[in-house]
């Protein structure tokens, strides 16, 4: 196997499925499966002793349940990346999930080339996200901020008038949280699912200013990671979508 392959631990707490998995990921290129735990208390064990770049993380298992396995292997290692595979894809799932720190999220449908996906992907700093799941973040996060434009009376509202806060598309002498404009653009393309190099590429700039932008944006909003910035994005109209 070469160095450069993504190393993955699978956590299951059903047997068949998942020897299956990790029969499937062993067949996919770039992928090397150093271990696979039949509960949450064993993955955390697991991923201590095997440091994977990757842990392919059940929800619903005895012991310790995925989402706590999340938290503690997230916590422990934060080099260690999630992505959850599982049945369940409402929110009472998801986004215990995506708080916990799982930057991916698949059910059990997805194919090989679709977790596969979803395993560089979150490799390479984006989100793993399938396009159910991120039709659910955008409904969820989208939601809210059509109320206050509703509520903000009939007609057009002048510029220079006094009142609450503006609308989410906003221009950046308005954005949120004291971000620049430059943090929003990089944010954006956050949401978009970019990784830091296609960042970098995009806007031609290097890594390390991507990085700084990312730094500075998670210490102003407040947000973990790269999921609850995707959601901040949407809540605040950052999104280019």
């Amino acid at each position: 196997m070469s160095d450069t392959a993504v190393r993955v631990l699978v956590a299951d707490d059903q047997k068949v499925v998942r020897e299956g998995i990790v029969m499937l990921l062993g067949l996919l290129p770039g992928i090397e499966v150093v271990g696979a735990a039949g509960d949450g208390e064993e993955a955390v064990a697991l991923a201590a002793v095997e440091l994977p770049d990757v842990v392919l993380m059940d929800l619903r298992m005895p012991r310790c349940d995925g989402v706590e396995a999340t938290r503690r292997i997230r916590a422990a290692h934060p080099a260690t990346e999630v992505v959850v595979l599982t049945t369940y894809a409402d929110d009472e799932s998801l986004f215990p999930a995506l708080e916990a720190g799982a930057r991916g999220y698949l059910t059990k449908d997805a194919g090989a080339e679709e977790i596969a996906r979803a395993i560089n992907d979150v490799r390479a700093g984006a989100a793993g996200l399938s396009p159910q799941i991120q039709r659910r973040l955008l409904e969820r996060f989208a939601a809210p901020t059509a109320a206050p434009s509703a509520a903000s009376g009939p007609g057009p509202t002048p510029a220079t008038a006094p009142g609450p806060a503006p609308a989410p598309a906003a221009a950046s002498a308005s954005l949120p949280d004291g971000i620049t404009a430059r943090e929003a653009e990089v944010l954006g393309l956050i949401a978009e699912g970019l990784s830091n190099t296609e960042i970098a590429a995009r806007l031609f700039v290097s890594m390390a200013t991507v990085k700084t932008h990312i730094n500075n944006l998670f210490a102003k909003t407040g947000v973990r990671d790269r999921a609850q910035a995707v959601g901040y994005a949407y809540r605040h109209g950052l999104s280019h979508g």
